[in-house]
């Protein structure tokens, strides 16, 4: 409904913000990952989807898109809801939890407050499949990256792939993302937040 809400910082409070956009403020459920990039009386975007249930109607916005992908892809797994999702997006960067999906890191979910064990297990568990759908797109030769740097069958192409699908990444948006980058000095999280910087979207 909302895709995202430009305007000043008005209050801040644990896991909320709200936004006066021309004179009307709008409250904002955040993790405290993007509270703490925002400033009061300052002119702050937040990327924005709303979760609409009979009782409520509830916006969740976010500093940076990646977030609010992240956010998308946890609540859309059973079980997971948007308080949970927040939980682990205020203990991990979206960054760090598209690798610790990839790697199976289940301790790296856990960390988050009310993230017991079998909830992260769920977590790996039901997007181990998209992942593995999303790359089996991502045949080698597809992406067009400059001669001579990485090929894209490469193990280290295949796991930025994998970070990038958990994030939402389609394969063509991971295909043109990766043929603009020298992977050749670059580490899986250096060169996913090359990719997070210049986003596509």
């Amino acid at each position: 409904m909302f895709y995202y809400l430009n305007g000043t910082v008005a209050a801040l409070e644990n896991c909320l913000a709200v936004i006066d956009c021309g004179g009307v403020g709008f409250s904002c459920n955040t993790s405290l990952r993007s509270l703490s990039m925002l400033k009061l009386g300052e002119t702050a975007k937040l990327f924005t989807t709303c979760v609409i249930r009979e009782d409520a109607f509830d916006i969740y916005g976010f500093t940076t898109q990646a977030e609010l992908g992240s956010f998308k892809m946890l609540t859309g797994i059973s079980g997971v809801g948007p308080k949970a999702a927040l939980s682990i997006l205020s203990a991990s960067s979206p960054e760090d939890l598209a690798l610790a999906i990839t790697s199976g890191n289940e301790k790296a979910l856990t960390i988050a407050p009310g993230i017991g064990k079998k909830l992260a297990q769920r977590i790996l568990l039901e997007l181990k499949d998209k992942v593995a759908q999303d790359l089996s797109l991502m045949t080698p030769g597809t992406i067009s990256a400059p001669s001579g740097i990485v090929p894209a069958g490469d193990q280290k192409t295949r796991d930025i792939g994998a970070a990038l699908s958990v994030l939402g990444y389609s394969p063509s948006e991971i295909n043109a993302a990766l043929g603009k980058l020298d992977l050749s000095g670059l580490s899986v999280e250096e060169a996913i937040r090359e990719v997070l910087k210049g986003s596509l979207r």
